[in-house]
């Protein structure tokens, strides 16, 4: 059984939510189902049981990161410059 639920929102905000919708097709309570339902699933915390798991979460923060992961000697190089760089100087 559905349900209503009443969203107190101010003018501008309605209409930006209202466009958007309307650009994708849908009805504003549909894009805001939906908007619920997208920020559910990102902040879900979701627990790691098996590889295929493990190589769904390493794959996903592959795509999140941009360069290379520097080698050992290029962190040992950045570390050795900031413990130098709190140095007294006499």
């Amino acid at each position: 059984m559905a349900t209503r639920v009443q969203v107190v929102l101010g003018q501008e905000e309605r209409e930006r939510f209202r466009r958007q919708a309307e650009i994708e097709g849908k009805s504003l309570s549909c894009w805001l189902r939906e908007a619920g339902r997208e920020r559910l699933d990102t902040r879900r915390v979701r627990r790691i049981a098996s590889v295929a798991d493990l190589d769904a979460f390493f794959g996903k923060c592959d795509g999140r990161e941009r360069g290379r992961e520097p080698d050992w000697e290029e962190h040992r190089t950045v570390i050795e410059r900031s413990r130098r760089s709190g140095e007294s100087p006499t």
